[in-house]
């Protein structure tokens, strides 16, 4: 792959980008940076430089495709971007379903808990309806993956 495609694919109305975007100066320095950390060699080839990922970078990538987000308010971006990108690779999204409700499943029972002193303001009202979106959101996914 070269940086335009990966500029592409993270810009607003991108495959990733309807996630988490990044602008073409932000997305180029980001790939100078893993270049860097020697994650992906960039090989020019005329007008272009095509990037290809490491040993290393294949294994560092795995390894955080594997792993749960530990807050709440990482689903929406972070782990939604893991699922894309499993599915781009053709990796199974059942696995990490159920190790994503298994580590938010305190968090979520605590969020969505009604207040006991019933004087709910704004934030907590919000924070309740949040969690038992994103506990929806992850059981639904449970079903339709397992």
């Amino acid at each position: 792959m070269h940086g335009w495609a990966i500029v592409r694919l993270l810009q607003p109305s991108g495959e990733l980008g309807r996630i988490w975007s990044l602008t073409r100066p932000l997305t180029y320095r980001s790939l100078d940076r893993i270049v860097d950390l020697g994650l992906v060699t960039r090989t020019q080839t005329g007008r272009r430089a095509d990037l290809t990922v490491t040993p290393n970078g294949r294994q560092v990538a795995l390894e955080w495709l594997e792993q749960p987000v530990e807050h709440v308010r990482q689903v929406r971006t972070e782990f939604l971007l893991k699922l894309a990108l499993r599915s781009r690779a053709g990796l199974p999204i059942d696995v990490l379903v159920l190790a994503q409700r298994a580590t938010l499943a305190s968090a979520l029972e605590a969020l969505t808990a009604p207040s006991p002193s019933g004087d709910d303001d704004p934030v907590a009202v919000w924070r309740r309806h949040s969690a038992g979106a994103t506990r929806d959101f992850l059981d639904d996914l449970a079903r339709s993956a397992g």
